[in-house]
Order: structure tokens, then sequence, then C-alpha cells
């Protein structure tokens, strides 16, 4: 049997997911039902940490988000050391719905969970931070581009929960975020239109 893991994080960017297993599949877009993705897990470093996206249980809610194949055990173990911090569980594939246009390939669906424990908002120790922010945005923005989604970038702010005024700018140079990012002005361009006031309420790192 096949099996695939639902990205809705880090994950979704290709650079980032690479670096965890370069035997992984492509990534694919997908609506999932009956998860809250959300600023929801608390980092556990003992100095300075930050919040990380999450998906937590919610019948009434869903995100867009992607799958790709996972191939070996090994795999398997490199995810799951990543994620430590969070339950893989498996997904009913009737809740996975698939966005380029072909049929959701039958197999197995795994989904990381965020231990009850961790759960917790973002705060001034554990703020969000723009570094992650710009991975998980950079990967909708690749997905968008790759299968021709419109808006798909603008779904992954709109059903993202917990954004807040702890949210810290620490991208090398904030004032010319381009030179290390190259999607930094449409990312901004994006958070601006779909969350204006956390957007206006960012606090560059000194």
């Amino acid at each position: 049997q096949q099996h695939y893991i639902i990205a809705y994080g880090s994950l979704i960017e290709t650079n980032s997911k690479n670096t965890t297993s370069q035997d992984s599949g492509v990534n694919q877009p997908v609506w999932v039902d009956n998860y809250q993705r959300g600023w929801l897990s608390k980092g556990l470093s003992s100095s300075l940490s930050t919040t990380y996206l999450a998906v937590i249980k919610n019948k009434k809610s869903r995100f867009n988000g992607t799958i790709f194949h996972v191939s070996n055990t090994h795999a398997f173990k490199n995810f799951d050391a990543r994620e430590k911090y969070y339950c893989r569980v498996s997904v009913p594939a009737r809740t996975v719905h698939l966005l380029s246009g072909k049929k959701l390939p039958q197999g197995h669906f795994w989904i990381y969970e965020l231990k009850p424990e961790f759960l917790a908002s973002p705060s001034s120790h554990y703020p969000i931070v723009q570094s992650y922010v710009d991975i998980f945005l950079s990967g909708c923005l690749e997905i968008e581009k790759k299968y021709h989604l419109k808006h798909f970038a603008m779904h992954c702010i709109k059903t993202t929960t917990d954004w807040s005024n702890h949210w810290v700018n620490d991208r090398i140079y904030p004032r010319r975020p381009w030179v290390h990012q190259p999607h930094a002005l449409k990312i901004d361009a994006l958070l601006e239109q779909q969350i204006p006031y956390f957007f206006q309420h960012i606090k560059v790192e000194s």
C-alpha cells in the first residue's frame, strides 16, 4: 500500500521538505476536512524560541495544503524525528480532496497532529517569526504557480488561525528582504491584504 503525508506548514515548500528526505514524492495540492491549522505549537527550546504551525481536530474546519508520497520506512523515521512534538495519525481518504484535477491516489494518508501538552497561543517569549512564515508561504506560492491555482496562497493565510501581535520580523535584512527571500514582497503583500491589523504590528527583531 502507498503512503502519503499531508503537509500544512514548512513541508509544503519543496526545499524544506527535501532537507528531511530527498526521496519523498512531489507535493500535490489538497483540501483537508475536519482539521484546524493555526499558530498553536509552542517551541520547547530552553533559550529563545517561537510558535509553530500545527493542526488539531475540528469538524467545522478545513485547510489547504499538500500531500506527498513516502516510499520507505527510513523516510518515515526522518519525518517522525523532524516532527517529534507531534503525533503521526491516520486520516480517512474521504476527507482529502486533490486540487490538481487528477484522481486522489489510493493509499494511506497521515498527518502530524499536535500533542495536547504543547498547545499554546503565540506569546512574547514564543512569538510567530517571519522566517518561518516565509517558508510556509513560499511553499504556498510555489504550489499556486506550479498548479495554476489562483488564490492558493491566500487560502493558506485565511485557513490559518491564531495570527497574533506577538510576531517578530527576524529576516536578515528586514528593510531589504528580497536579498535573501525572493518571495518577500509577494508574501508581504498577501499578509497586508489578508490580515492587515497583525501585519501592521509586526515588530522588527533587534
